[in-house]
């Protein structure tokens, strides 16, 4: 089936196409995206025909639980491709908004991820892609020189400082687990410090930005609202984009520059550094099971002491 096009918005739908084709590729290999397929014989500068792909809004709860979809796997699906635009291909999708992305209930996994609407779209530097993958594996072993050392090379300086709190809800001291938040006396801290700010200070900051960097922003703040719709935990963004980030550094080894030893050595590291980071979720999931445990048994023993206060309340005689 064909899909048409036509809006006065768009300038030139051979841009868009010219998008279209390069998401096409970059996900050739993905089991879980569908990306609709451009007919150039019936494309223009002002007629975009495609592919017509079927599905339903990402967020449409009701009908992921009629075709019995587990949500969290679509959220799972969805973060793993965003994760994969950002670290690995450097080119983003720049409205990820849930009209733009449709559930089709077929697929390796029982459904897949229809992308659509790619007229706005971004190519990230090869550079601020390798840093910022950079960035991200300094997030998650929180190696704070190395954080203050690349917000020198994104030009936010000592603002660096808050790239933890903006992608990971941690601050930079922070000594807490991750994925578990802030502590409450982090908390205070932070809002004492943050109070301390000028207007002028966050406009500086704002401003030094690169302008990949604000795309990718806006990006992970519409991932988060999406998978907040669907139920799923900041801990499966953390991983995802750990994992890609992981393997966005390998990626340096293409090209050529290194040796083979290099290579070798480079791959290896980054599979421990992986291997390292599932174990370390492993042991956050165990506690957060363990506690959940142990709040559910004293819930239990709770309403069974109430029904036995209860029982022996009325098998007593009334002195009345």
């Amino acid at each position: 089936m064909l899909a048409l096009t036509m809006s006065r918005y768009y300038i030139d739908f051979i841009e868009e196409a010219k998008n279209l084709e390069i998401m096409f590729k970059n996900f050739k290999n993905n089991r879980m995206i569908r990306i609709p397929q451009v007919f150039w014989d019936f494309t223009t500068s002002n007629v975009l025909t495609m592919q017509f792909c079927k599905g339903h809004k990402v967020d449409d709860l009701d009908f992921l639980r009629q075709m019995g979809i587990n949500p969290s796997k679509v959220a799972k699906a969805l973060a793993e491709a965003v994760s994969e635009m950002i670290f690995l291909h450097g080119f983003l999708h720049g409205d990820l908004h849930p009209g733009n992305i449709l559930v089709f209930p077929e697929g390796w996994n029982g459904f897949s991820l229809v992308l659509l609407d790619f007229g706005i779209c971004k190519k990230l530097d090869e550079a601020f892609r390798m840093n910022f993958c950079q960035l991200w594996e300094a997030l998650i072993f929180k190696d704070s020189n190395k954080i203050h050392q690349l917000g020198d090379y994104f030009g936010v300086g000592r603002y660096s400082r808050y790239f933890p709190v903006i992608f990971t809800g941690r601050t930079i001291e922070s000594k807490s687990p991750l994925s578990r938040g802030m502590s409450d006396e982090e908390k205070k801290n932070l809002n004492k410090e943050l109070k301390s700010l000028r207007i002028e200070d966050i406009s500086s900051f704002m401003e030094s930005l690169p302008n990949e960097f604000l795309t990718v922003l806006r990006t992970d703040g519409l991932l988060r609202s999406l998978m907040n719709k669907l139920g799923a935990s900041q801990q499966m963004r953390l991983l995802a984009y750990a994992k890609f980030a992981l393997q966005g550094i390998s990626l340096k080894c293409d090209s050529g520059s290194e040796s083979a030893i290099e290579e070798v050595y480079l791959r290896f590291k980054n599979g421990i550094r992986y291997i390292q980071l599932r174990l370390l979720f492993a042991m956050l999931n165990l506690i957060s099971w363990i506690d959940n445990i142990q709040h559910a048994s004293a819930e239990y023993f709770k309403c069974i002491l109430s029904s036995v206060s209860s029982a022996v309340r009325y098998a007593l005689p009334s002195t009345h």
